[in-house]
């Protein structure tokens, strides 16, 4: 018997939160699965995404849509970053890429390129402030591009920095200076991150690239209207392999940082933090142990951590622990561990994936 540790990836529930999203804009739809589509398996994400006739993928980088186009991908694949230099040109022309403008750099390549015009992604800092030309440059970007023999397509695009926080007003303020920025231009325009597409319908425009709230993960840390319509994609599951009975006074787990205030029966579970799970995540986080909720004791070990069984008194060695997945949704996991879902889907690691649903996706991550 192997060790129990294990996440199952439903794509039944992929397909689903798609659905939704399409549903909530009606638009052309990005998918992104940069970072190994957040750790879920880009390949096995990207077959289904197919499979449903996305209309794009976006990937971080270059390396990230070769290994797609490696596996068959046929889908369009956006690079988010753009590209590096001009030694990318020839393996974008290869591979059938678009790619991101974001600086006057990238610009000065293209102008120099040779071969076949490229699909080109515009990108305006509308607040963000990381990548993107600010408002007074973007239209002498733009002219330069729609002049270049090498670009095709452009599409408009911004990222909002603040959209995941509903009450703030940063977001409608990046979404005038988007649209007052490109008021005369006639292309179809991007802005909304699944923050975007759940609550900012204002600024859905021609493309929505949703990323968090495909993988049923909502990008809000507290409740939001269309949470419910959200399934969770990946389960994260281990077993109980050993049961302490504790006095009290008792403490538990390195740093003794928890002492038991009554006597106590302690599960011991096989997921630690070399797995994924936050080591950070403090005494209280909740888990599921057969279904009913419980609470990580102690600080979290690299192969192990410990949970309150007092309030599931027959829970027995072999019962099903749910780190988090159906009826515990990783963000109120990542809540209480000070961080965002992302972080922890993008951390898993070691434990083997197992893919379920409706799919002729036939790749599994090892």
């Amino acid at each position: 018997m192997s060790r129990p540790a294990k996440a199952t990836i439903n794509l039944s529930a992929l397909r689903h939160n798609l659905s939704f999203a399409r549903s909530l804009a009606g638009n052309k739809v990005i998918g992104v699965i940069k970072a190994d589509a957040y750790g879920h398996g880009a390949i096995p994400i990207a077959q289904v995404l197919q499979e449903e006739q996305i209309d794009c993928l976006a990937v971080a980088c270059i390396e990230e849509a070769i290994v797609l186009r490696e596996a068959g991908i046929k889908t369009p694949l956006l690079l988010l970053e753009g590209f590096y230099g001009s030694d990318e040109l020839p393996l974008m022309e290869y591979y059938n890429l678009s790619a991101v403008i974001q600086q006057k750099e990238q610009i000065e390549i293209l102008q120099k390129w040779s071969g076949k015009p490229f699909d080109i992604w515009l990108k305006l800092d509308t607040g963000m402030h990381r990548i993107g030309f600010l408002p007074e440059e973007y239209k002498p970007a733009y002219t330069q591009l729609r002049n270049c023999p090498n670009v095709n397509r452009i599409i408009l695009m911004t990222h909002f920095a603040c959209a995941d926080e509903s009450e703030n007003d940063y977001t409608q303020q990046q979404i005038d200076i988007f649209r007052q920025t490109t008021k005369n231009f006639t292309e179809e325009t991007c802005l909304c991150n699944s923050a975007g597409v759940m609550h900012w319908p204002q600024a859905h425009g021609d493309w929505i690239r949703p990323g968090l709230m495909m993988l049923g993960s909502s990008p809000f840390n507290g409740p939001h209207e269309h949470d419910h319509q959200l399934q969770p994609v990946m389960e994260l599951t281990s077993q109980i392999f050993a049961i302490r009975k504790l006095n009290a006074g008792v403490p538990i787990s390195y740093g003794a940082t928890y002492v038991t205030d009554r006597p106590t029966t302690v599960g011991v579970v096989a997921m630690g933090y070399a797995d994924g799970y936050p080591r950070h995540a403090p005494s209280g986080g909740p888990v599921l142990v057969n279904g009913q909720r419980t609470r990580v004791l102690g600080r979290i070990s690299m192969d192990m951590m410990t949970v309150d069984l007092n309030p599931i008194p027959e829970a027995k060695i072999g019962d099903t622990v749910t780190l988090w997945g159906k009826g515990l949704p990783a963000t109120e996991v990542a809540h209480h561990a000070g961080t965002i879902s992302y972080e922890l889907f993008c951390n898993l690691k070691r434990v083997p994936i197992q893919y379920v649903g409706r799919s002729n996706a036939k790749s599994e991550k090892p």
